[in-house]
């Protein structure tokens, strides 16, 4: 099916890309006649990998379009009956399944800290338990992206950085990190899916298997700028850099668009080539490196004459916190009486607080961020919260109501939109907050009671 424009997803269902106990537990709730009561569910993290300052959320865009596919097809329900997974009554009533609930949560790009609650999934028991595995593998691995990609950039600082990534990881995750990294402020992706469904740039020219493919290193380049210009980017580490440069030099002239380099010391190469370029009067001639990049790497190569950064290994692996650890929780569910009751999970170290919350971030007077508010209360007076303080900000926006998602969050629309919320959220950090340097979380998570 087609999404929104910019956006082409697969024709297959999402149903199935969940756990059993989601439908076993349905199928408990039918019986016994709970399966409609009105549900809370929250996504939060209890706290940041080791010594990260911030996490970004990633992936709302992605939860909202797959949202739109998750129906249980004759299919998947032959499945589930042959396989036994639930009785005759409970395949019924997943054959007309549709989310009809409402969704909040912060917006794509926003940063966020412990307790942050960051989705805020309200609707029957039924339709909403059914989501906690899809909604928290999405969120989970992009935000994990999208939080490595933002210190990528942030050591970057105004050069671009450019994902690589696809062949590191499942080429279904590929297409997640590519869109996640962009949302995080990388410039492009190297994936042509990515490209296509999320309307990113792409970017990409040679190997060194297409230099190795011809009799010498000229006959490669001169090859390659034929078919691609003088613009294009060449491979010049194959054999040797300073001979690579010079054949560079001599095939496409001074208006060479880049030369990339991915070995060796990166440092000390980048300013021997600078010069050398220099010295040819290729002062417009950029310098790619790559080469097992992460944020440390691009932090120690700030000095040197790199234009832009090619990363792929360490950003779709979340440069060593491949998940955020976020989790999908019951806060709150109908009583017998119809009201709304807290629920809360006290199990040693594995805890969550009870009832439906709301949150702002607390702006200091020169517009950085003091501390992250949860706000907590009666259920009304937090459904009905707004700041009545202009240093808060309120962080909860709607993106599902009663069904119907809000399409300006999916597909290239949304992801421009998170790319420019990240950037916003990230520069309203307080100072510090970007260091590479392990340390505590940035902001303070306190709590404010309502009523």
């Amino acid at each position: 099916m087609t999404s929104t424009p910019g956006t082409t997803l697969p024709d297959t269902t999402t149903s199935l890309l969940t756990d059993r106990y989601e439908l076993t537990m349905l199928q408990a709730a039918l019986a016994d006649g709970t399966a409609d009561r009105r549900c809370v569910f929250e996504v939060f993290t209890r706290r940041l990998p080791a010594g990260r300052r911030y996490g970004v959320v990633a992936g709302q865009g992605r939860v909202l379009e797959e949202l739109t596919r998750f129906r249980f097809e004759q299919d998947e329900l032959d499945w589930l009956a042959a396989a036994g997974v639930v009785d005759d009554a409970t395949l019924g009533w997943l054959a007309d399944y549709r989310f009809t609930g409402t969704v909040h949560g912060y917006a794509e790009g926003e940063v966020f800290f412990p307790q942050s609650p960051v989705l805020v999934v309200e609707g029957t028991f039924a339709e909403a338990v059914l989501l906690e595995t899809v909604v928290l593998s999405i969120l989970n691995f992009d935000s994990a992206i999208a939080s490595a990609a933002s210190r990528m950039t942030s050591a970057a600082v105004d050069r671009p950085c450019l994902e690589m990534g696809a062949r590191r990881t499942h080429e279904d995750a590929a297409v997640a990190a590519a869109r996640a990294a962009v949302v995080a402020g990388f410039a492009g992706t190297s994936n042509l899916e990515a490209g296509r469904r999320y309307g990113l740039p792409t970017i990409g020219t040679a190997a060194h298997a297409f230099t190795l493919l011809h009799d010498d290193e000229r006959s490669a380049f001169e090859s390659q700028v034929a078919a691609l210009g003088s613009g294009t980017t060449l491979l010049v580490d194959t054999y040797d850099v300073r001979e690579g440069v010079r054949l560079a030099l001599e095939v496409a002239g001074t208006g060479l668009g880049a030369v990339r380099l991915d070995s060796g010391d990166l440092g000390v190469l980048a300013s021997e080539v600078r010069h050398q370029l220099d010295e040819a009067g290729a002062h417009g001639t950029r310098i790619t490196v790559t080469s097992d990049l992460d944020e440390y790497a691009i932090a120690a190569l700030a000095a040197a004459p790199v234009d832009s950064y090619g990363v792929g290994t360490s950003l779709v692996t979340g440069s060593g916190a491949p998940t955020c650890g976020m989790v999908y929780k019951l806060v709150a569910r109908e009583g017998a009486d119809g009201a709304m009751v807290p629920v809360e999970k006290r199990s040693s170290a594995k805890t969550s607080v009870g009832g439906r919350k709301s949150a702002a971030r607390r702006l200091g007077a020169d517009g950085r961020a003091v501390e992250e508010v949860v706000v907590t209360g009666p259920e009304e007076a937090v459904r009905g919260w707004a700041p009545d303080d202009d240093a808060l900000r309120p962080l909860l926006v709607p993106l599902v109501t009663d069904g119907v998602v809000d399409e300006r969050w999916t597909g290239a629309a949304g992801v421009a939109a998170a790319r420019e919320r990240h950037r916003e959220s990230r520069a309203e950090l307080p100072r510090g907050a970007r260091r590479l340097s392990a340390d505590e979380p940035a902001l303070a998570t306190t709590t404010l009671r309502l009523g």
